[in-house]
């Protein structure tokens, strides 16, 4: 919804095309002149070169084995995933133990070669995100590709509200997955809608102009 509201096209996958349409209709009735359209998963990856990947960790892998052969070469997948220990019945504040370090880096492993992959938006609350107002929160994006990183910095700033920051590596989205749990935790405690701001930096380090 805020990337339509910023005038970009977007195409909603989902494992039911009818179920991606329909959430495509209520993105249409709540912003004039979207261009948004809904799909079945693997034609929707195949018609973009910018996909974004919002699913439970429980379905993290085969979703990614299932759309592999739709994802062009020199697209960019920005992976939102978290490894929640609520997706094995834990509890949502705890984490999971991922072999290759974060739901990212499985990412980067499952995906085609000469896909770039980032990590961003585990911290923005999806609350805020489907409100109209702006999103006091930080986006920190991580990825090995520093094209990717600016490009999805870009995409990010677009929200109002929200600042993009190069947080490096790949490697980093451990973290970054980690402080979801912390932020659910407070969440569920003072019964908010909790994101992050990183302060003290260079005007530079906030801009992606």
């Amino acid at each position: 919804m805020r990337w339509a509201r910023a005038g970009e096209t977007v195409i909603v996958g989902s494992r039911d095309a009818k179920r991606a349409q329909d959430a495509a209709a209520k993105i249409k009735a709540a912003v004039s002149n979207a261009r948004v359209s809904g799909d079945e998963n693997i034609a929707a990856c195949a018609s973009a070169d910018l996909l974004v990947l919002t699913v439970p960790f429980e379905g993290h892998a085969a979703l990614l084995k299932q759309i592999k052969p739709a994802i062009r070469t020199g697209s960019i997948v920005i992976d939102t995933t978290v490894p929640l220990a609520s997706s094995v019945g834990g509890r949502a504040t705890r984490m999971l133990g991922i072999w290759q370090g974060s739901a990212a880096q499985e990412t980067a492993e499952l995906v085609p070669k000469g896909v770039s992959v980032v990590a961003a938006f585990h911290n923005a609350s999806a609350e805020l995100l489907n409100a109209d107002g702006p999103v006091d929160c930080d986006v920190i994006v991580c990825s090995d590709d520093p094209n990717a990183t600016l490009e999805v910095r870009s995409l990010a700033a677009k929200i109002p509200g929200v600042r993009a920051i190069d947080g490096g590596k790949l490697e980093t989205a451990r973290i970054l997955e980690q402080i979801t749990a912390l932020l659910i935790g407070l969440n569920i405690r003072h019964k908010g809608h909790s994101g992050i701001r990183i302060t003290g930096l260079p005007d530079a380090a906030y801009r992606t102009d």
